[in-house]
Formats: C-alpha cells, sequence, structure tokens
C-alpha cells in the first residue's frame, strides 16, 4: 500500500513537466495543485474588474465624452468595445486560462513570438513604477484631507500676488494644467510683463505636494513626505500579494467595490448641488453634439480609450486567467467585465461632470473652464470644486480613498504579472519564496521609484506615461493576435477553448473569427499608425522637455521593444536543421505547449504527442526542470 502511494506520488510529480515543489500557498482544494487557483469565482471576477478599472476610467473618459461630443461620444465608445475592445479581451483571457501560464510562456504557442511576452512584462515593470508614484500621490492627499479647512481651499500665506481664489483678467495663460483659470486680457502686447495666476489648488499642488522644480533637468532633493507615501504604498502592496492571489483575492472584495460606493454617494450629492445640472449637460446631455461623429478623431479617441480602459496588452489578463480552473466560462466572464468597465466609466463621468458643474456656477464661469483631465482633474480641479461643499474634509477623503483603492487594484495585477512570470520560469527558486519574492520586487520598485518623487518627479512620471504606456501596447496587441490568429491558427485557438468552454456551433464563431481575423487587426493598424504620424513630445504644460529627456524616452521604448527580435533570433540560433525548418518550427507550438493538467489533455494533447521519451532512456526530475527554468529564451 505505502509503495502504490509512492508511485501516485511520482506520477503527479514527474507527468507534469512544470515541475517540482509545490507552493506552500495552494489550498488543498484547488484544482491545479502545482499553481493553484482562485478560491472562488468572485475573487477572479473582481480582481479583473479592478485591474480593468483603472483611473482612466475616473479622470480621462469624462473629458474625453466632454470633449468629443458629450453623449455622441458613447456611440463610437461602445461600437469599438464591441468589435475592438471585447474581442481581445476574451482572446488574452482565453489564452491565459487555457495553459495555466504567465504572458511568457503562453508563447510556447508561438515560440518565436516568445520577446512579444517578455515586453509585455517589462511593461508591467515600469508602468508599476510610476504607478505606485501615483497611488503615494493619492495618500498624500488623502492625509492631506483631515483637516479643516482643506488646505487648497484658500491661497497659502506667501503665496504672494500670483495666487487668488477667484478668476481674474491676466496677461498670461497659467503654464500649469487649469489652463483657463486666467484669460488673456485683450489690451495685452507683447512687451507687457505677463504674471501667471494660480488656483489655491494649483498652487498647492505644485509648491506644496510636488514643490515642482522648473523642469526634469532641474531634479532637485527628494520630497520626503512624497517619499514615505510611496513606502507606505509599496507597504500596502507587498502586504496585498503576500501569498499570491489567496491574499490578493480578499483584499479585492474591498479595493473593487468601494470605489462604486464612493461614485455613487458622490453622484448623488453632486446632483442636489446648484450646477450640477448645467455639468451634466455638458458631459452628456443637452450639450452633446453629434456632428462631432463626422471627425475621425472622435474615432480614434473612442477606439483609444477602449483600447487602454481594459488594460489589453499589459499581461495582466492571461495571468490572473491563468489561475482560473480549465472548464471556466471565460467567455461569460470577458462579457461580465468589460461591460463593467464600460458602465464604470458612464458612471463616473456624471459623479465628476455634477461637481465640476457646481464649481462651475460657484465662480459664474463656463463649465469649459473647469474641466480638465488626468492629473489636473485628480489633483487640482476636482479637490478645489470638493473644497467648496460643506463638510468637505468627508467629501475629500472618501474621493482619494477611492482613487487609492482604484489604483491599488491596477497595481496589484501590475506586479502579480511579474510574480507570475517569475514564478513560472523558475519553479525550483520562488516556489517555496512567494514572499521574500513579493517582498523583494516591491522593495525595488520603490527604489526605482524614488526619482519621481524628487522635485522633477512629476515629469518622469509624464515622460514613463507617454512614451511607454502608449502606442507602444498597440504594436505588441497587433502582434499578439497576428500570432494567435495567423500563425498558431485561429480555428486551432477556437478548438482549445471549445476544450474549455464545450462545442459551439459555427455561426458562434462567426463573430469572433471575423473580428480575430480582420476587424480588430484593421483597427489596431490604423489607431498605431495615427499614434505615430500625429506623436509629439511630451510636454507638461507648456515646460518643454530637454532632448536627452526625450532621448531617454525613445530608450524605454526600445528596451521593452528589443526584447522580441533578440528573443526570436536566440531561437532561431538554437533550432536545428536549416533556416527554413528553424522558421517553421519556431511557428509550430512547442512541446510544452498543451493543457497544464494531464487531465485536460484529451487525445489533442495527449503525454504521448507533447513529451516524446527517448528510447530506452527515463524522464529525469531534473530534466523537467531544466525544461521549465528555459522555456523564457
Amino acid at each position: 500500500m505505502r509503495k502504490y502511494r509512492w508511485n501516485n506520488f511520482k506520477d503527479l510529480i514527474f507527468r507534469n513537466p512544470a515541475v517540482v515543489q509545490q507552493d506552500p500557498h495552494v489550498d488543498d482544494g484547488d484544482e491545479n495543485a502545482e499553481r493553484g487557483n482562485w478560491s472562488n469565482k468572485k475573487e477572479y471576477i473582481l480582481s479583473m474588474i479592478g485591474y480593468a478599472v483603472g483611473l482612466g476610467n475616473i479622470w480621462r473618459f469624462p473629458y474625453l465624452a466632454y470633449k468629443n461630443g458629450g453623449g455622441a461620444f458613447l456611440i463610437p465608445y461602445f461600437l469599438m468595445l464591441v468589435v475592438v475592445g471585447i474581442p481581445l479581451f476574451f482572446l488574452e483571457s482565453a489564452f491565459g486560462q487555457f495553459c495555466s501560464q504567465g504572458p511568457i510562456n503562453v508563447w510556447r504557442a508561438v515560440p518565436l513570438l516568445q520577446g512579444v511576452g517578455v515586453a509585455m512584462v517589462m511593461v508591467s515593470l515600469i508602468v508599476s513604477i510610476y504607478y505606485n508614484v501615483i497611488i503615494a500621490y493619492s495618500l498624500y492627499y488623502l492625509f492631506a484631507s483631515m483637516q479643516f479647512p482643506l488646505p487648497w481651499s484658500s491661497c497659502l500665506s506667501g503665496a504672494g500676488s500670483n495666487c487668488s481664489s477667484t478668476p481674474e483678467v491676466s496677461c498670461n495663460v497659467s503654464d500649469v494644467l487649469m489652463a483657463n483659470w486666467t484669460q488673456e486680457n485683450s489690451n495685452c502686447s507683447s512687451s507687457n510683463t505677463t504674471v501667471s495666476v494660480q488656483t489655491p489648488s494649483e498652487k498647492y499642488w505644485d509648491h506644496v505636494a510636488l514643490q515642482r522644480s522648473g523642469g526634469l533637468d532641474e531634479t532637485g532633493p527628494i520630497v520626503w513626505h512624497l517619499a514615505l507615501c510611496l513606502l507606505l504604498s509599496s507597504i500596502l502592496v507587498a502586504l496585498a500579494l503576500i501569498r499570491g492571489i489567496k491574499s490578493s483575492g480578499k483584499v479585492v472584495y474591498f479595493t473593487a467595490t468601494f470605489p462604486y460606493v464612493v461614485i455613487v454617494i458622490l453622484l448623488i450629492r453632486g446632483v442636489t448641488l446648484e450646477g450640477a445640472k448645467d455639468g451634466i449637460a455638458f458631459y452628456i446631455g443637452s450639450e452633446s453634439n453629434l456632428t462631432k461623429l463626422t471627425e475621425a478623431q472622435v474615432w480614434k479617441d473612442a477606439a483609444t480609450q477602449t483600447f487602454y480602459s481594459l488594460s489589453i496588452g499589459w499581461g495582466g489578463l492571461m495571468a490572473l486567467a491563468s489561475y482560473n480552473n480549465f472548464h471556466n466560462n471565460v467567455f461569460k466572464d470577458s462579457f461580465v467585465i468589460t461591460l463593467t468597465n464600460a458602465g464604470t466609466s458612464v458612471l463616473a463621468g456624471f459623479a465628476i461632470f455634477s461637481i465640476l458643474g457646481h464649481m462651475a456656477h460657484f465662480y459664474k464661469i463656463p463649465v469649459g473652464e473647469v474641466v480638465k483631465e488626468g492629473f489636473g482633474l485628480a489633483f487640482i480641479a476636482y479637490p478645489d470644486a470638493l473644497s467648496k461643499l460643506p463638510i468637505s474634509p468627508l467629501w475629500s477623503i472618501l474621493f482619494f480613498v477611492m482613487l487609492l483603492t482604484v489604483g491599488l487594484d491596477s497595481q496589484f495585477a501590475g506586479i502579480e504579472v511579474i510574480i507570475t512570470c517569475l514564478l513560472d520560469a523558475f519553479p525550483t527558486a520562488f516556489k517555496s519564496k512567494h514572499a521574500l519574492l513579493t517582498v523583494m520586487l516591491c522593495s525595488i520598485l520603490y527604489l526605482l521609484g524614488l526619482p519621481c518623487v524628487t522635485r522633477a518627479g512629476i515629469y518622469w512620471v509624464t515622460l514613463i506615461d507617454q512614451f511607454v504606456a502608449s502606442w507602444v501596447l498597440l504594436f505588441l496587441v497587433l502582434l499578439e493576435i497576428i500570432g494567435v490568429s495567423y500563425i498558431y491558427g485561429g480555428n486551432r485557438f477556437i478548438k482549445d477553448i471549445e476544450m474549455m468552454l464545450g462545442k459551439k456551433t459555427c455561426t458562434f464563431w462567426l463573430w469572433w473569427r471575423s473580428c480575430w481575423f480582420f476587424i480588430s487587426p484593421c483597427i489596431i493598424v490604423v489607431i498605431l499608425g495615427w499614434s505615430l504620424v500625429t506623436f509629439s513630445p511630451p510636454t507638461y504644460g507648456q515646460i518643454q522637455y530637454p532632448v536627452w529627456g526625450l532621448n531617454l524616452g525613445w530608450c524605454m521604448v526600445a528596451f521593452v521593444l528589443m526584447w522580441i527580435p533578440v528573443v526570436a533570433v536566440y531561437k532561431l540560433i538554437k533550432a536545428k536543421g536549416n533556416t527554413w525548418k528553424r522558421l517553421k518550427s519556431l511557428c509550430s507550438p512547442s512541446e510544452e505547449w498543451h493543457p497544464y493538467l494531464d487531465v485536460h489533455r484529451g487525445e489533442r494533447y495527449s503525454e504521448t504527442r507533447s513529451l516524446p521519451k527517448k528510447k530506452n532512456s527515463k524522464n529525469k526530475p531534473e530534466d523537467n526542470v531544466n525544461v521549465i527554468a528555459s522555456s523564457w529564451l
């Protein structure tokens, strides 16, 4: 009996090539006893919603809707969601769930493109640096909100004459984000001395929170209150991920749901304020402009917002889906998550514009002059609007807790991408050291984030955002969809999905085939081409970047993309045969491409097909380890 149990144990370990040593954080009830699974479906859905619903839903979508015709913008937005967003979200999620691997090892399906997976991880790594800083900003403002009156509600002592709590006429436009606060005097001439007038919230953001310098080349010292907030952010992330998905899956019960509570509270409060209807009218109400639909820029903005808001191309969708049970209905999940994400954007817009409408009413200026995006909305315009409300600290605390939780959810997934790939590639080294790996990674990200909390920190954050989290992702997704649909084979991929979901009719797959083979790739090509043609060097307000700073931005782009040719060339060199045979073998699935567990492989991925054994030799355990450890390259 004891010998029988030992043989069963050996079969369990050596029949599955993925290794080696069970993760101590895996639960007994998990389907995959080596990698682990989500404790339940809710944790996966909440984690994916938290990952997809990012800061862009709150500080970018409302502005784009206002700029592109209000309610009219919803037409191209939801159309792009159907033809690009949902198909690509479904593709990435199914890709990761099928093989239960992260964004690097999934490319065992097309080894030639494994560098695409490495590039995705590099993007997540770089973006995690500055996302951590944005969370630090939110923490700082959260702590600053715990006083009455709010420190940005009036000009600080010593602010000088260039700070005003009311709109003034000036000979210059403010060089920061709330540019319309002051207006250019019709009597001004080029010989006049110009004066930049800032609102109290602008002044607080620039001179207190950031202690902003005059440009990227004026680094200055570390801003220590931001450095401490960055440290706290890193600690919070490390604690949430200390046990991988087992701990982060519990945290998202709060972090993924609380933002909705805050949005609803702010919306209810906002619609009861004077001027709220004017703000909503500018958002998607009576001020909507259907003629905007004739402008190509509107459609480009809709497609871009859909693409980025769903976090497609970052590797996170594959990493999170890889912990699903094999037969999980990833098709249904994709609809639930993508539609929730879109609905969140629309709902957040109502909460934002109702209060901005009140702000415009308070200052007796048009709504358009207080509407901003990005940092200008989150840390200048909206805090300024909240400071005008009764019990303003309460509303400010709620708003910044919302920003904090939204940021943390996205950060969880970004770091999980890196950890998942490391665990998949080096299971013997890291399986039993998950907590140590998490702490080390968060510590490294903290140190890398310190330049972003110097006095020139905001310039670094903007530089990374504009270069890395931009058209680079479009290029990676284009290669991804070409690799899956045309090299690996869209029909083969559909058969893989049917192994998970069950047999579907040809009619069912007609739409998905048309999207994956033609519609989605064509739209991505158009957006990518347009983005490159219209690309302009990033600026912060009216402050230009030095040449060396722009060159550094292009170096970051090169660092991300170089892995694609480097890995491809390396694999071509290591392959056997003539050039054509090498290329052909690298465009075909490797022997390690199959469902993770034997029980799910069926006839298409049987063990005799996927793991051919040499004659008169036995498969040694160390051979299995070497296969996995070398699978990155």
